[in-house]
């Protein structure tokens, strides 16, 4: 009878210890497998939407659009009949409703779009009254779409992309717009900022997420192999680890992109038209790296790729641009946002 105990009570300690292995055992957190859709220039059709669910995503982002003629000239446009469908407020509405009908998530992620390209980080205005029309045509623009994400339950709203100079400069503005956001919003808030800045944002204890623009150099040669890559990313991924340690919070890649070129991970933000040459394999293996090391982190919360267009006939192995449609990289993303569903 005393061997019947012991292994009884044996059993029960073993039982007990698998428990609280288990419990201790910290499961994968949901990630945001997430494109870029490009706005267009007509409403989006079921078969057009079907194919953008087919990308294996579970976010998709949408980029309404203002503009801003010069820095010498302070007023946003926005909404205008000269916008693109999808780049104005009944684009968007139009673009959730469709995309809802196809059980996916939402990022609405306004941006400033300057004339002739200048970047909107270096934003910058000789005076008070100028910085203060801005502001309330930027804050105009931003509550706007706050409240369509509102009525439309969007789960993340962007707030901002890349504009360091108007975030450094402007603390009160961000400050006083963000609780304006809060009031009107209720779902999760990010800011976008660029990779080589995201480190001296000011705003991160103040959104729910630390979002990256994550076009960071990785190599200097045409076309690195897979280690190589990998080596590349070490120092991004420290830095990357280190801020979200120090805020306590996830890091989104708000965009994260390859352009299928030689040395398209020496300067990754590079659109120009000019390219060294096509190289369709780096693009899929950086997307492979990125994957691989990156979308399992703790600190990670998920990406936003850069970017992807609804017609079913873009990209393809002529094409140049970011875009992995109907190129190898294209295999590769479905094949890891299909696996990847935490």
């Amino acid at each position: 009878m005393q061997w019947k105990s012991a292994l009884i009570i044996f059993q029960i300690f073993l039982m007990v210890g698998l428990l609280t292995a288990s419990c201790q055992t910290k499961l994968p957190e949901s990630k945001m497998n997430g494109i870029s859709l490009v706005a267009s220039r007509d409403s989006i059709l079921d078969t057009e939407a079907d194919y953008v669910a087919e990308t294996e995503a579970n976010y998709i982002a949408l980029m309404p659009f203002a503009f801003l003629p010069d820095q010498e000239d302070p007023q946003l446009r926005f909404n205008i009949k000269r916008q693109w469908f999808g780049e104005r407020q009944e684009g968007i509405e139009h673009t959730v409703s469709k995309l809802r009908e196809r059980n996916l998530k939402i990022m609405v992620k306004p941006q400033i779009w300057i004339r002739n390209g200048g970047f909107t980080g270096d934003l910058q205005f000789e005076t008070e009254v100028d910085w203060k029309q801005f502001e309330d045509s930027y804050a105009e623009f931003i509550l706007l779409y706050a409240e369509i994400s509102e009525e439309l339950d969007v789960e993340l709203l962007c707030i901002g992309t890349e504009l360091f100079n108007f975030v450094s400069n402007r603390p009160a503005f961000w400050n006083r717009l963000i609780s304006e956001v809060r009031a009107i919003y209720s779902g999760q808030i990010t800011y976008a900022e660029n990779w080589d800045k995201f480190d001296q944002t000011t705003i991160w204890n103040e959104l729910d997420y630390i979002g990256v623009d994550a076009y960071f150099p990785i190599s200097t040669e045409a076309s690195p192999e897979t280690d190589q890559i990998k080596k590349g990313w070490e120092p991004h991924l420290n830095s990357l680890e280190t801020v979200s340690e120090k805020f306590s919070k996830q890091i989104i890649f708000t965009e994260f992109g390859y352009r299928s070129i030689d040395f398209t991970l020496k300067t990754p933000w590079n659109s120009e038209r000019e390219h060294p040459g096509l190289n369709f394999n780096l693009q899929a293996n950086a997307y492979r790296v990125i994957f691989d090391q990156i979308w399992s982190k703790d600190w990670f919360a998920g990406g936003f790729l850069w970017k992807w267009h609804q017609e079913t006939g873009s990209g393809g192995l002529e094409n140049s641009r970011f875009t992995p449609q109907n190129k190898p990289a294209e295999k590769v993303i479905k094949e890891f946002y299909s696996s990847f569903r935490n």
